[in-house]
């Protein structure tokens, strides 16, 4: 009977073991499942957090680039706008210098046909015959 006591008592052990199991994960269970939502919840708001920054960096980043493009722009035009009286002024008072250009820039155009005839002080006038295009 000795080893019919053994193997009550290894049954009664198997049996109290998995029943302390049973307990255990009742009672630890809940409180583990809390615990790791709680830890996965941290994770999202720091991942969140970080994502926010990161858009907050590029949209400053893109701001700070429009910036200095439009800066760029101010600065271009502004050059533009002198360069452009200065060659006014250069040309206010120069009328001969005016139809050189006329004359040299009608070279280019093959449907004109330039002819000088001095007049006004001796500076020419240019007159033109315009040809029909076909």
């Amino acid at each position: 009977m000795n080893q019919d006591n053994f193997m009550r008592n290894v049954i009664t052990i198997a049996v109290a073991f998995i029943l302390s199991l049973f307990i255990i994960d009742a009672i630890v269970g809940p409180i583990y499942r809390v615990w790791e939502q709680s830890q996965t919840g941290r994770a999202e708001l720091a991942r969140a957090e970080s994502n926010r920054q990161i858009a907050v960096l590029e949209a400053q980043a893109k701001k700070d680039s429009a910036q200095q493009l439009a800066d760029a722009e101010i600065i271009r035009a502004q050059g533009v706008s002198k360069a452009n009286s200065i060659i006014g002024e250069s040309l206010k008072d120069n009328p001969a210098y005016l139809q050189y250009l006329w004359i040299t820039e009608g070279e280019k155009d093959s449907n004109r046909t330039v002819y000088m005839i001095p007049s006004n002080n001796g500076a020419p006038v240019p007159t033109f015959d315009i040809q029909k295009t076909s």
